[in-house]
């Protein structure tokens, strides 16, 4: 597709890997970038693949969800008390290491199948809507673990498989 645009998210996330030989098996955090990647083979009426407004709107809740939450797979033996804890944010996948690949995947999936909504964000009286158009695909989204560190996830990367 000839035109791209990204928008970043900032979130602080932390997460362990039962699976991992050292260090990061035991909790600790992130404060990652995530990027995603839109593309269109043609503009909208407004001259862009979409207005960057639009896609805020439509993910500002699903990245807040991940904000100041440590994920877990659901297999880990601290599970059970962390849920104990008052107002402890966790996101637990299923028999799965949290990794940062995993989160980016978790995320893409979650960002393709809110891009079939076709939502259309209010804006002040008066101003056209923000809306994320049917021409605009989701090419990729990528997962920064560190600042120099990254993990992401396509369709094209998984169709080589």
């Amino acid at each position: 597709m000839p035109y791209r645009i990204c928008k970043v998210f900032e979130i602080e996330t932390a997460h362990m890997l039962t699976q991992h030989p050292e260090k990061c098996r035991f909790p600790h955090g992130h404060s990652r970038r995530v990027e995603v990647v839109l593309s269109a083979g043609e503009l909208d009426a407004a001259g862009m693949v979409c207005d960057l407004k639009a896609i805020k709107l439509a993910l500002a809740e699903f990245m807040d969800s991940f904000d100041h939450t440590i994920c877990m797979n659901s297999s880990d033996p601290l599970l059970p008390e962390l849920k104990k804890q008052p107002g402890a944010r966790l996101i637990i996948y299923d028999n799965l290491d949290p990794t940062t690949e995993v989160l980016a995947k978790h995320m893409f999936d979650y960002i393709q199948a809110t891009l079939k909504l076709d939502v259309v964000y209010p804006t002040a009286e008066g101003a056209p809507a923000y809306r994320i158009g049917q021409q605009v695909t989701l090419e990729r989204v990528r997962v920064w673990e560190t600042s120099s560190t990254w993990a992401e996830y396509s369709e094209d990367s998984a169709q080589q498989q």
